[in-house]
């Protein structure tokens, strides 16, 4: 038997479940942190924080909050670059959209077990919950999961436990099977009871996620990106920079990235110096990127969309100021472009 509390990692990402799986664990006594892993897909907090229709939401990591609200360590591991082998190779294929998740949660809970495993941790801890996801979480996949993660029955899933095979943390007596659960399908209700009984009335929306590889707008402009530029390869600022704006592609050459509101403006600032930029001088507008190669004729084009979107749109002419990637800058007057004129092919 042993003198020390057994110890346990938690996947967390930020959602109910994953709190509350933590938090099962930690009421039996056993020592338990988080770790969190950065794919930059998930940048949920950034994006309400730069957009005036997503700020009243709560503009947080909520991962980090749920390890306050839990007392516990949360260790962030970057996995940027190791995750792209995920997204451009899935063994298990695409979800409704690019989210490959049965790769995703395999390739997480690997990561986990290493960490485990250099750290003296003695088992991991998610928030799966059996039936609850069409590709990740079903019943047939739970042991895939574990298997090809390499955690096999150092995998716990408290809030399944009693619809799954027993793991060794029940075996150890490191867990009661009692007090665990057995939830079971997409309904969330009982999550929302038990996250009542421990007291949380604060937590991330219960069906929520914040996964843009989910989302069918932001895949298809991710495909996109990989089709106009040749190769399937993205860094962060192109994650960042998917989410922010209003995406038009005139030609294979190029493509604007164009601000919708002021927070936007602000953030695409920042890139002024890696992209031709333009903005309206003669009329209140938004700042616009060029992304890829313009000859003059399309440089003009580009100037009468941004005009289209400014306060000017009605107007004759529309003064714009274009900064080249050397820095110079110039002044063009265009007449803005009309809505009807912009084929709906264009958007992205």
């Amino acid at each position: 038997m042993r003198d020390t509390p057994a110890k346990a990692i938690a996947l967390i990402s930020g959602g109910l479940d994953s709190m509350l799986a933590a938090r099962v664990v930690q009421e039996q006594g056993v020592h338990v942190e988080g770790i969190n892993f950065f794919t930059g897909f998930c940048v949920e907090g950034h994006t309400h924080a730069i957009r005036k229709q997503d700020r009243a939401k709560p503009q947080r990591n909520n991962a980090l909050w749920v390890a306050e609200q839990l007392g516990m360590r949360l260790h962030i591991v970057d996995i940027v670059d190791e995750y792209k082998q995920v997204l451009f190779n899935p063994r298990y294929g695409f979800g409704a959209n690019l989210n490959p998740c049965l790769d995703c949660k395999i390739f997480m809970i690997r990561k986990a077990h290493q960490w485990m495993l250099a750290h003296g941790f003695d088992f991991i801890v998610t928030g799966e919950v059996v039936g609850q996801r069409p590709k990740s979480q079903r019943k047939e996949t739970m042991p895939v999961v574990a298997k090809e993660s390499g955690a096999d029955d150092l995998l716990l899933r408290p809030l399944s436990a009693k619809n799954l095979p027993e793991t060794r943390a029940e075996r150890e007596g490191w867990v009661a099977r009692s007090a665990l659960y057995g939830f079971n399908g997409r309904s969330r209700k009982p999550q929302m009871q038990l996250a009542r009984e421990f007291g949380f009335s604060d937590y991330a929306q219960p069906a929520g996620g914040c996964c843009f590889l989910t989302d069918a707008a932001y895949s298809a402009k991710l495909s996109d990106l990989w089709e106009h530029r040749g190769s399937r390869n993205y860094d962060l600022d192109d994650i960042m920079l998917l989410k922010v704006g209003r995406h038009l592609r005139p030609s294979p050459r190029f493509k604007l990235i164009i601000a919708r509101e002021e927070g936007e403006v602000r953030f695409l600032e920042g890139y002024r110096k890696q992209f031709i930029h333009l903005q309206t001088v003669s009329h209140a507008g938004p700042l616009a990127l060029i992304d890829g190669d313009v000859d003059d004729d399309e440089l003009q084009l580009c100037a009468r969309l941004v005009a289209r979107f400014s306060q000017g749109r009605q107007a004759d002419r529309v003064e714009l100021r274009i900064v080249g990637l050397d820095g110079n800058a110039s002044l063009t007057s265009v007449s803005p472009m009309p809505a009807d004129a912009i084929p709906e092919s264009w958007y992205r």
